[in-house]
């Protein structure tokens, strides 16, 4: 397996990453699609790992913290 580190990735490269491990973004309808994307942003433009991430995104949810806004789904109306 490639490593998914920033160091061994190019931007295009994690774009692509974050895209396959959520899946169908655009067909998705119950607008949690937008808000991950968003969360992974960082990785995407190389400013942190996605170990970062998902271990600030696991200390919200125990915490009770919030997460990513969710949004609607423009499919749905």
């Amino acid at each position: 397996m490639k490593s998914l580190l920033i160091a061994d990735t190019t931007r295009e490269e994690r774009e692509r990453i974050v895209a396959e491990s959520i899946g169908n973004i655009d067909g998705a309808c119950d607008g949690c699609s937008p808000g991950l994307v968003k969360m992974y942003q960082d990785y995407i433009e190389g400013k942190r790992e996605l170990r970062e991430i998902n271990m600030e995104f696991n200390a919200r949810y125990t915490s009770g913290a919030t997460g990513p806004e969710r949004g609607g789904c423009d499919y749905a109306n």
